[in-house]
């Protein structure tokens, strides 16, 4: 294989996000025109896409070519420099703030089936038995700290300041605490290892699929209103590209809600409006 000092001038850009996402590009640089090149986080975004998605893709003449990222904001930067397609692992808030902060320019085409942020104990068993004093540990992020603080609020343990905004929000906010939580902030995909050492830890629902965490098992769900609901993302000269609707479409079909409910695995999920009920 070509050293990265003799790869294109675009893969030498990608060498400080990561070698081993340099490589999954350098390995689609010569992808067919009908191949579609679609990122994803660890979680279960990428078992849904290929199990109830992929199949519609392939029958309407598409390849499917995955690329996995370790850190959240890879691959929106691998959309944006369309070294892959589309992507699939975030909310419309992260995307809006992300464009916000990196130059993107990005919009969702379809949301997709999700799983809530919860909280998560070894050490307890119900929220009653936490004692006061105890730590948690939240993503340090803002946009998904505001989720985490929000469930916290939720059953009387903090009181965030008034008119805060999700896309700044920190444990600083936070105006009154009678339970005296040790709020330890860290990157989202720690949370589910920090379980060994905290009381409790407030996990994105994807991360606490991938480690093996079930919905049912949290202590307390977010109760996912509609910014929290993840989306298919694309550069915006491709939102009415093709291959953004048949995506967009495979999703909404009565195929793929009908694959999605009949799959235990997946109870608990918020399930997009266009889902039947």
């Amino acid at each position: 294989m070509p050293s990265l000092l003799r790869a294109p001038s675009w893969l030498r850009r990608l060498a400080p996000l990561s070698g081993g996402l340099a490589l999954s590009l350098l390995l689609h640089v010569s992808a067919h025109a009908d191949d579609l090149r679609v990122g994803f986080m660890p979680g279960p975004y990428r078992d849904a896409f290929t199990h109830g998605i992929e199949p519609q893709l392939k029958k309407l003449g598409y390849s499917i070519k995955y690329v996995e990222f370790s850190q959240g904001v890879q691959p929106n930067d691998a959309v944006e420099r369309g070294q892959i397609d589309a992507n699939i692992f975030q909310h419309s808030l992260y995307l809006n703030a992300t464009n916000k902060q990196q130059g993107f320019d990005l919009v969702p085409v379809v949301h997709v089936p999700t799983p809530p942020m919860g909280l998560y104990s070894r050490r307890h068993k119900t929220l009653d038995t936490v004692p006061d004093g105890a730590t948690v540990t939240l993503p340090a992020d803002p946009v998904n700290a505001a989720r985490a603080l929000n469930i916290l609020a939720a059953v009387g343990w903090v009181t965030l300041k008034p008119g805060v905004s999700p896309l700044s929000v920190s444990e600083r906010d936070i105006v009154n605490n009678p339970k005296r939580l040790k709020i330890v902030p860290l990157d989202a995909a720690q949370a589910p290892r920090s379980l060994a050492d905290a009381d409790l830890a407030a996990v994105q629902g994807n991360f606490a699929v991938a480690s093996g965490l079930k919905l049912t098992e949290a202590l307390k769900l977010e109760d996912m209103t509609l910014p929290y609901v993840n989306v298919v993302a694309v550069k915006r000269s491709n939102e009415h590209a093709k291959f953004a609707k048949d995506i967009a479409t495979a999703y909404q079909s009565p195929e793929f809600q009908k694959f999605f409910k009949a799959n235990p695995v997946w109870a608990g999920y918020r399930l997009p409006d266009y889902f039947s009920q």
